[in-house]
């Protein structure tokens, strides 16, 4: 892990699956209780290093480097599977590992994995977290709190749908801030409330960088749409994984599972990239004149993803959940657990007590 100083207590390993070889970090006493984190996208595990540390004892962390992303091994994503790609090769670490059950927690695009895992997997599952995950109905190209797409083709959604300047300068390995495409200027303005800067910002952004690039990664394919904004999804790749149009039969899997486990929800209140006005969704960016040609509020309205959230995690709650909290952490971003880490943690280990 050039670049990278990991802290005391946090150790690194490649776990060769049935899959593909991890990268894992790990943490804690090696018979404590398993809690396994998964990160979103331009991340890595190492974002999760702190919160790892926090844990309260007898517990022990495991932060795996996600297919596509860090230094796991790079294997292509089938995007007309959804999550499984990624939620098969969990399992397989889970296997490799010897993990029979874990406490998991999600992060943005890692909440979907979980929300995949919770279905195919759930027998490994002791409770389910997810801060500031993405919406259950998938990123982009739905309306309402139930999750109606707005076009038949899922237009608005998938790989067509992230600026090329961003995903160029991730390619180029920039590190400047001369741009706001610049991967650093986007990190400090969403993934926190600005002016806060992490400390470890320029290992997260190491990290980050690592993502791999292309049709098959990120951001995946596309397909042309006569509807606004004339792209819809492909068939590889992460932000097509995502997309509603391979993830819309997830959310009835999920509420139909018969042995439904505590979920922890934590998000903040100024998430500018989930959230119900976000500026990465051409709902949002058409309402305020970024985007030429918007058909109105009626057709493709901001997607309300933390409305959405809730609703599927309510219904969740109410058909059997054990447990289910909801935490709006203030003044925070996209990575409150960063941002808010002594809030956070709190909120969390009080919830790991009770779903013990």
């Amino acid at each position: 892990m050039e670049g990278i100083q990991l802290p005391e207590g946090v150790a690194s390993q490649m776990v060769q699956t049935g899959r593909l070889n991890f990268h894992v970090l790990t943490s804690g006493p090696q018979d404590g209780i398993p809690v396994v984190f998964l990160h979103g996208n331009f991340s890595a595990a190492h974002f999760w290093v702190d919160t790892m540390l926090a844990l309260p004892a007898g517990y022990r962390a495991i932060a795996p480097d996600m297919r596509g992303y860090g230094w796991t091994e790079a294997k292509p994503i089938d995007a007309t599977r959804g999550y499984r790609d990624w939620s098969d090769d969990l399992a397989a670490l889970f296997q490799a590992m010897g993990i029979e059950k874990a406490h998991l927690m999600g992060w943005s695009l890692g909440g979907g994995m979980i929300y995949r895992f919770l279905v195919d997997y759930p027998q490994h599952v002791l409770s389910a977290g997810f801060v500031c995950p993405v919406s259950p109905y998938g990123f982009g190209g739905t309306k309402g709190a139930d999750g109606v797409p707005c076009y038949d083709d899922f237009a608005g959604s998938g790989g067509g749908t992230v600026n090329p300047e961003f995903v160029r300068r991730i390619k180029e390995n920039d590190r400047s801030t001369d741009d706001a495409n610049s991967p650093l200027n986007v990190m400090r303005a969403f993934y926190y409330v600005p002016p806060f800067i992490p400390a470890r910002e320029q290992e997260f952004l190491t990290a980050a960088l690592r993502e791999v690039i292309g049709d098959d990664f990120y951001p995946g394919d596309f397909t042309p749409s006569a509807n606004w904004p004339n792209v819809a999804p492909g068939k590889g790749g992460v932000i097509n994984a995502g997309a509603p149009k391979y993830v819309c039969d997830d959310v009835p899997a999920l509420l139909a599972a018969p042995d439904k486990v505590p979920f922890f929800w934590a998000h903040g209140d100024k998430d500018m990239i989930v959230g119900d006005l976000s500026m990465f969704d051409f709902g949002t960016l058409g309402q305020l004149g970024f985007v030429p040609g918007w058909p109105g509020a009626d057709i493709y309205p901001p997607q309300p993803m933390v409305t959405q959230t809730r609703a599927v995690f309510e219904k969740y709650a109410q058909m059997g959940g054990k447990l289910y909290e909801e935490h709006v952490i203030e003044n925070a971003g996209h990575g409150p657990h960063i941002e808010k880490p002594e809030e956070f943690n709190a909120l969390y280990h009080a919830f790991l007590k009770k779903a013990a």
